[in-house]
């Protein structure tokens, strides 16, 4: 098994206390929160969201560089193969279950992945058709009012569609609010305009690219309930941040909450990937609008979070001392250019004998190399035995356990070449 596949498989594993420390972290936080501004817990929901993605991708980095430097040895360009702990049977059960768990997790991710492809490509197709509502010209000038109005300067191309049930934005260079046909007979145009102005607001902060991010966590991330979580924190609250953004411009949070109403009998299903007016909890959004309560950040809110940063922080310290001396372990250090070439045997040069042999040996508690035996013979005894002979003239330095050297076995490859 790769290094890359080891170190993939135990930060998945380790990201599963990772990902419930962060989710009560950002739990705590934002029930503190609650009466406060929804910017507020949006900021602390995404820059958890981002923290669940950071954290496992640091730990990741750190694996490999770690494993960069302890199988950094190298025979005639080929590299090192494995450094295999005495208590073989418990470190193979351990590296083929963080096989499967990463098969798994690779299989998951590729099938979320291609849902959010074709997601997207949904999105572009249906942006794409030209427009053939008898309204859609009417709209779509007011559709750009708006926009002016928002500040927005660049084109905001509106399509009416059979299909949808509420207004969806998608896209960032070139923005697209996607309307159904339903909503432009059947919803006096006053409201039609209300759910409008939320889309622009959407499109006003670039929530798109936020959510392309979140669908990007959810993928990798998929099979940890907390991202989930936090991710449909960041949803909610995206939601209230542009009602009150709407409302503001509009001068009516009433009237706005009456185009909530309205959708509340048309709720459907809609694809996460793009931004839809009724996304969240509407009779929330509603309540929020007409009787709203924010209150200033106070300081023993503030106080709360540091205490809860600085749990935090002091439970990822005791986490990662304990993955570090759980075993006490440290791999030995098989450094094999500081070893004398294997001497080729004359008769297989005579001969031209050439292949390759696998061979594992012991590094004892003083890194000397013995009982050396052939795993996979070249198919020449006497290349096997020079190889035998040569790795038996190396030193290394040993593994340790509790800070003690231990014994370890070693796997390597010879491959003989006549160049």
């Amino acid at each position: 098994m790769s290094a890359f596949i080891f170190a993939l498989g135990l930060t998945l594993m380790h990201f599963l206390w990772q990902g419930l420390l962060l989710g009560c972290a950002t739990a705590a936080i934002l029930t503190l929160l609650r009466n406060s501004r929804a910017e507020y817990r949006y900021l602390v929901a995404c820059t958890a969201l981002l923290a669940c993605l950071c954290w496992p991708a640091l730990e990741l980095w750190q694996r490999l560089a770690g494993d960069a430097v302890t199988a950094s040895a190298s025979i005639h360009g080929l590299p090192w193969i494995g450094n295999d702990v005495i208590d073989e049977e418990a470190w193979f059960n351990l590296r083929d279950a963080l096989r499967y768990t990463v098969s798994l997790w690779a299989l998951c991710a590729a099938v979320l992945a291609l849902r959010m492809v074709a997601g997207l490509l949904w999105l572009d197709r249906v942006s794409r058709q030209p427009a053939r509502h008898p309204s859609h010209q009417q709209w779509e000038h007011e559709l750009a009012q708006l926009a002016r109005r928002f500040g927005i300067t660049r084109a905001v191309r509106l399509r009416i569609l059979d299909t949808l049930a509420s207004p969806v934005t998608a896209g960032w260079w070139r923005p697209v609010v996607l309307v159904p046909a339903a909503l432009i007979g059947g919803m006096p145009p006053d409201l039609l305009q209300a759910l409008l102005a939320h889309e622009i607001a959407h499109i006003k902060r670039h929530d798109y690219l936020v959510n392309l991010l979140q669908n990007l966590i959810e993928t990798l991330l998929f099979y940890h309930p907390a991202v989930w979580w936090i991710s449909n924190r960041i949803r909610v609250e995206r939601e209230l941040i542009a009602d009150d953004i709407a409302a503001r411009q509009l001068g009516e949070p009433r009237r706005l909450a009456l185009a909530l109403s309205e959708l509340e009998r048309l709720r459907f299903s809609h694809h996460q990937l793009a931004q839809a007016a009724n996304g969240g909890n509407l009779m929330q959004r509603i309540q929020h609008l007409l009787r709203p309560a924010p209150q200033a950040l106070n300081w023993k809110a503030a106080v709360a979070m540091l205490g809860v940063a600085v749990s935090c922080l002091s439970v990822y310290t005791q986490a990662t001392a304990a993955d570090k001396s759980a075993s006490g372990y440290t791999a030995a250090i098989i450094n094999f250019n500081t070893c004398e070439k294997p001497v080729w045997p004359e008769g297989a040069i005579a001969a031209n004998r050439t292949g390759t042999v696998n061979l594992e040996f012991k590094v004892g508690k003083d890194g000397k190399v013995t009982g050396s035996n052939v795993l996979h013979t070249s198919g020449h005894p006497d290349l096997d035995e020079a190889a035998r002979t040569g790795i038996s003239k190396c030193q290394f330095k040993p593994a340790t356990k509790a800070g003690k050297p231990i014994d370890t076995k070693q796997k390597v490859q010879y491959v003989w070449t006549l160049e």
